[in-house]
């Protein structure tokens, strides 16, 4: 078993490019959707700061908007293609419907086996602070075991929740783990964000998150090729590795959930509104989650797809000085790329 232990995602990222490197410690991997670097044996990612949860390595070009809102998603437990496809169109080629995810994790959590698995934990944990039967399940063995016909069978299979020291450590198994998008792209922002819910509900601090990966890999891709030069360098390691203390100096996390009693109605009421109309609905809401990311992302990004300018001024509304400044590269990036396309077509 491999370890990588890592202050936050950006850490991660770049100790697992880093394992990469050699290929000693990889083998060459066919699969379903291509060839992969694996890694010889199964690799445990430990997070002692999971809140930090932003990647903003620029090479990695990772979709904020895209991450923060399919956290949501989830804590919604919804399993519904439209909030997903309205950032990324591709998610359509994960269903097998044309309109529902089938392994959607959230979905999972909370109905896909006739109960709400979060409040039975959460209610467990209140309880019994020692407890150590916190499961979280994913995965249907019932229905996913031998399942075939599925484009969306769960990755991420179980998750274990245990408090020590007044804090809530918490264990994601995963069966197959693609490093760039899965581990260190979507699951990081998901997963962290479970945490911080289950660790608010509970009334405990956010502990370690550990990711124990059984198949992980990278795919031979562009994105890959945008990253694969990025090395470990003694000299500026903190810098380049941990954004959070070299551009944020006076940094300090500010939680997700301050209002937790009226946090699932606010869950409720962001999914009934149209991408387009949060312009009508952007005051009247009590936690950060909402009023200071999520809200804010949905209206920068409806102006982002209209191509307004006024995107910018739209972006500063986001409060959290991570997520603001992932969202302001991103949207930065998409512009340079249709202007110089704009620019070539008019020449």
């Amino acid at each position: 078993m491999r370890v990588i232990n890592a202050r936050n995602v950006n850490d991660a990222l770049l100790k697992g490019i880093d394992l990469f490197q050699s290929n000693v410690n990889y083998r060459v991997q066919k699969s379903r959707n291509g060839t992969t670097y694996e890694a010889i044996e199964p690799v445990t990612t430990v997070y002692l700061k999971p809140w930090e949860r932003v990647c903003l390595i620029e090479e990695r070009d990772a979709n904020p908007f895209f991450h923060f809102i399919e956290s949501l998603w989830m804590l919604a437990g919804r399993n519904d293609l439209e909030p997903l496809t309205y950032f990324v169109k591709s998610m359509e080629d994960f269903s097998d419907d044309g309109e529902t995810l089938w392994g959607a994790y959230g979905h999972r959590w909370l109905h896909h086996f006739k109960w709400d698995q979060l409040d039975v934990i959460v209610f467990s944990l209140r309880n019994n602070p020692d407890d150590r039967r916190c499961v979280l399940q994913m995965w249907d063995v019932n229905q996913d075991l031998g399942r075939t016909s599925s484009k969306d069978l769960p990755c991420n299979t179980h998750i274990y929740f245990k408090i020590r020291d007044n804090k809530l450590n918490m264990t994601v198994c995963c069966r197959s783990n693609d490093m760039l998008w899965g581990a260190y792209g979507a699951n990081v922002v998901h997963m962290s964000v479970l945490q911080e819910y289950v660790a608010t509900l509970v009334g405990v601090e956010i502990g370690e998150y550990r990711q124990v990966s059984d198949s992980f890999h990278i795919y031979l891709n562009p994105v890959w090729d945008k990253v694969k030069h990025l090395e470990i360098d003694p000299y500026n390691y903190e810098t380049y590795l941990n954004p959070y203390q070299s551009l944020f100096n006076k940094y300090k996390y500010t939680p997700l959930i301050t209002e937790p009693e009226v946090f699932e109605w606010e869950l409720k009421r962001f999914f009934t509104i149209h991408p387009n109309d949060f312009d009508h609905h952007f005051d009247g809401w009590a936690n950060p989650a909402f009023k200071d990311i999520a809200v804010p992302m949905m209206r920068a990004y409806a102006l982002h797809k209209k191509k307004k300018f006024s995107v910018y001024k739209a972006l500063d509304d986001i409060k959290p000085v991570d997520w603001k400044i992932a969202c302001f590269d991103w949207i930065r990036k998409r512009d340079k790329v249709y202007n110089n396309k704009a620019d070539k077509e008019d020449s």
